[in-house]
């Protein structure tokens, strides 16, 4: 059993699409022995990832700011629900108590997780897997922007490298796998 940390949009105005992936992926998780990481809130896919998840029998932990407990609605069907100080806090607690992290589409919130645990293993400051599921195309703007960087020296292929993409929910959990 791994403990994945999920980082997704916590809009509570999403596509349905967007909340069934989220769905599918808690469920995913369940189905193959995980534990969850998440940000702890109960709306928008966050809140829709947890769900799937307990739905299908796997424990969760949500870790959450405390001023943001309002403002978010905390999860308060987690099996653990942890507070912290503030997000920066959030974010080295959720990086701490995950093996691996699966990162679906999502806001601000979202490429700030994504930047911050792909760039920690860059430096070499962990090597938990990093994979961003991408089934339509969310992320290709972002991709084809950062690959634009490696000619000029700003982004390194090898950093690029170490963000495996993958377009499917399999695919996804294959790659987050420790086995």
């Amino acid at each position: 059993m791994a403990a994945i940390c999920v980082f997704c949009a916590s809009s509570r105005t999403l596509d349905r699409r967007y909340l069934e992936l989220a769905r599918e992926v808690g469920g995913a998780l369940a189905g193959r022995g995980h534990l969850l990481v998440s940000g702890g809130g109960r709306v928008g896919m966050m809140g829709t990832v947890a769900s799937g998840a307990r739905s299908g029998g796997a424990h969760t932990i949500g870790i959450m700011p405390e001023p943001m407990i309002a403002w978010e609605v905390a999860d308060t069907e987690a099996d653990e629900l942890i507070t912290t100080a503030d997000m920066a806090a959030r974010k080295t607690l959720m990086m701490e108590k995950a093996d691996a992290f699966l990162i679906l589409p999502g806001g601000l919130g979202t490429l700030d997780e994504l930047f911050e645990v792909w760039t920690t293993a860059t430096l070499g400051l962990h090597t938990k897997p990093v994979v961003l599921l991408d089934p339509e195309g969310f992320y290709d703007g972002l991709l084809d922007w950062l690959a634009g960087l490696v000619p000029a020296g700003f982004v390194r292929p090898e950093a690029l490298a170490q963000l495996t993409v993958v377009d499917s929910v399999a695919a996804a959990l294959d790659a987050v796998s420790l086995d």
